[in-house]
């Protein structure tokens, strides 16, 4: 594993030594740990599907009711729609997945450094330590403990997030970041300026699992869990090996990875989620991103099946395709 990571940059945080003295720590237990994610018990989903701003209340509630019938525990929302409405969607959702369901929240780089403090410190009288606390756990006696709001200003502020973190560690309430991160020395820099509860890499921002696992190891030096962004086509399959690999090798702690419902069925070895909430641990070799072959036949623009479809054809007319708040066709 040491030999597939370039420590370039980094040896002032971690050296290739360091490195395989941490991972040979880690094979106390690693047996067990195996044996759990064989078992698909390695790590527990989030829910990310059922808080977009677009969602009106009503559907809030009827995706997050959903989404508890699918076995999830763990929800994320999005904030910044204003103070007091921010406080009715997640008293909607407290109300709906009671006290043992454990909420989070992502502002998408939404505010300036200050305002992200000040903001937060005005829902602390809103039982945050509910909202924003995430307790996973392997067995009752070994846990980790994460409390974030996910990217509370621009991705490139090092410096405000380790201001923020700092401001609102009194009220209970974390930092994590980095689905925008497109390498391993800045999260190297986050580290070390203490800025981050949770470590949100991104695996395809990442170069591959060499960078991700240079990430890994940073992380579980630092004590800080990894909770990788994988909110889009694909990224579910990517980061499963990621997270399962910190489970069963890094840091030998669990910690919950996102979830989505989406393009699943396009690849030829899909993520799938147990019925209590778990991630199906990736078994099959290489890195479960192969498309089906059947996908290229349907989308292959303009002759693929759906492009010759009504919905297709209306595309390929529409001389704004792609362009937000311009495009016509659906």
């Amino acid at each position: 594993m040491v030999r597939a990571i370039d420590f370039r940059y980094l040896t002032d945080v971690l050296t290739r030594e360091q490195a395989v003295d941490m991972l040979r720590k880690q094979e106390d237990g690693k047996a067990e740990r195996l044996e759990s994610a064989l078992q698909n018990k390695a790590v527990p989903a989030y829910n990310t599907s059922a808080g977009w701003l677009g969602q009106s209340d009503e559907q809030v509630t009827e995706l997050i009711k959903s989404a508890v019938r699918q076995g999830f525990r763990h929800f994320k929302l999005k904030v910044g729609l204003g103070l007091e409405a921010d406080r009715k969607r997640l008293g909607l959702v407290r109300e709906t997945v009671g006290d043992k369901g454990v909420l989070m929240a992502d502002v998408n780089q939404l505010w300036d450094v200050d305002d992200a403090i000040e903001y937060m410190k005005q829902l602390a009288d809103m039982k945050l330590w509910y909202v924003f606390f995430a307790l996973v756990y392997i067995n009752p006696s070994v846990f980790t403990l994460f409390r974030f709001i996910e990217e509370p200003t621009s991705l490139d502020d090092i410096l405000g997030h380790s201001k923020i973190r700092k401001a609102l560690k009194p009220y209970g309430i974390g930092v994590a970041t980095g689905e925008h991160v497109n390498n391993r020395v800045m999260f190297k820099q986050l580290l070390q300026a203490d800025a981050l509860d949770a470590v949100q890499l991104d695996a395809c921002r990442l170069a591959s699992i060499n960078e991700i696992l240079s990430v890994l190891l940073m992380s579980a030096k630092f004590g800080v869990p990894v909770v990788p962004h994988s909110g889009g086509a694909g990224m579910v399959e990517l980061c499963s090996h990621a997270s399962t690999i910190d489970f069963v090798s890094v840091s030998g702690k669990q910690a919950i990875l996102e979830y989505t419902d989406h393009l699943h069925e396009a690849f030829e070895a899909p993520a799938a989620i147990t019925e209590d909430g778990m991630h199906m641990s990736p078994t099959v070799p290489e890195y479960s991103c192969d498309v089906e072959e059947s996908e290229f036949v349907k989308c292959e623009c303009p002759q693929g099946s759906f492009w010759q479809s009504e919905v297709g054809q209306k595309m390929l007319a529409d001389p704004w395709r792609g362009v937000l708040g311009e495009q016509t066709s659906d």
